[in-house]
Parts: C-alpha cells; sequence; structure tokens
C-alpha cells in the first residue's frame, strides 16, 4: 500500500495496529542522530545504513530485507520494531507527513509553525489512523515539530559527518 495523503489540519487519534506497512518498501531517511542512536544500542551501521544517491545529493536511509524490502529491524514474529525505543525519526511521524509544498489534495491548508508554512498530511490508508481503542491523539503541532526537527538533522547530515561518527563510535568501543 502506498501512502495516500489526507490533509492533516486537526488532532487525530492513532494507535499503530502493527499491520507492517510502514515497515516494508519504503525509503526510510537516516539522519546523523538517527543513525547515533541505532548504533549506540549496539547495531553496526553497515549492517544498516545504505546509500541514496538524489540529484547531486547523497542520502543514507535504513537498509531493507532483499526477499520482502522488509526493514531490518521489523521481527517477523511478533510485527513489532526492533529499535522502537532508538527508532529514526521518520518513523516517528509516519503515518504523518510534512511537506513545504502543497501536494494538490482538496482540503489542504498551510499550517504556520515557529514562523514556518507547512503542509501536513495523514495516511488515509494506514489502519491506525483513527482507529477503535486510540488512547493517543497526535496534534499537527508535534508533527510540525517532528518534521522540523528532521528537516534540521537531515541539514548537517553528510558523508564526512558519518566518517567521523564511525570513528568516534569505534573510539568509544575500545575505551
Amino acid at each position: 500500500m502506498r501512502f495516500k495523503p489526507k490533509p492533516f489540519t486537526r488532532p487525530v487519534p492513532f494507535k499503530c495496529l502493527h499491520c507492517l506497512d510502514c515497515c516494508r518498501g519504503r525509503h526510510v531517511y537516516l539522519t546523523l542522530k538517527d543513525i547515533e542512536r541505532i548504533a549506540r544500542k549496539g547495531h553496526d551501521p553497515q549492517d544498516f545504513v545504505t546509500f541514496s544517491v538524489e540529484g547531486n545529493q547523497i542520502r543514507f536511509v535504513l537498509t531493507v530485507r532483499e526477499w520482502d524490502l522488509g526493514c531490518v529491524f521489523h521481527d517477523l514474529e511478533t510485527g513489532k520494531c526492533g529499535i522502537h525505543d532508538v527508532n529514526p525519526i521518520i518513523c516517528r511521524i509516519y503515518p504523518f507527513m510534512v511537506s513545504r509544498k502543497p501536494l494538490g489534495i482538496e482540503g489542504e491548508k498551510p499550517f504556520e509553525y515557529k514562523g514556518k508554512k507547512l503542509w501536513l498530511y495523514y495516511d488515509e490508508g494506514c489502519p491506525g489512523i483513527k482507529a477503535e481503542g486510540s488512547e493517543t491523539v497526535i496534534s499537527p503541532e508535534e508533527i510540525a515539530e517532528f518534521g522540523l526537527k528532521f528537516e534540521r538533522e537531515l541539514e548537517g547530515t553528510d558523508l564526512e559527518g558519518l566518517a567521523e561518527l564511525i570513528e568516534r563510535l569505534e573510539g568509544d568501543s575500545h575505551e
């Protein structure tokens, strides 16, 4: 299932139902902070970081299993994330999305947050949106904050930074 954007203009109930759709066949962008959090939990970046070339930029993405395009941290038996407590910021945002431009979806409107104009959406195909028994209500402000945090972290994510991070992690492991 692909992302089916619906404008996100007011709080909505959400409960992860572990449907696994978000854990399969998606490009999960990683920031250096994401990589560091996961590595400090004992995972070697060589086992979970891959590259994507987009125009003149190299982006780091979470590795997927070749046979089902599932996330390498997705536990097939439980359906749960093996790194949920340190998962990438993109995973924390999903099934929501933050954009700097409108997508052309009926009913969308800009959301002003901390002096920034953003367009917010949620995946109407996600069964956790407005799910029965949802105890968590997600607000547009929460998602806007995550989106801006991701944007800031991504700006400082590059090959040089990754090399420095790996060197630092290796140095920490030898102490």
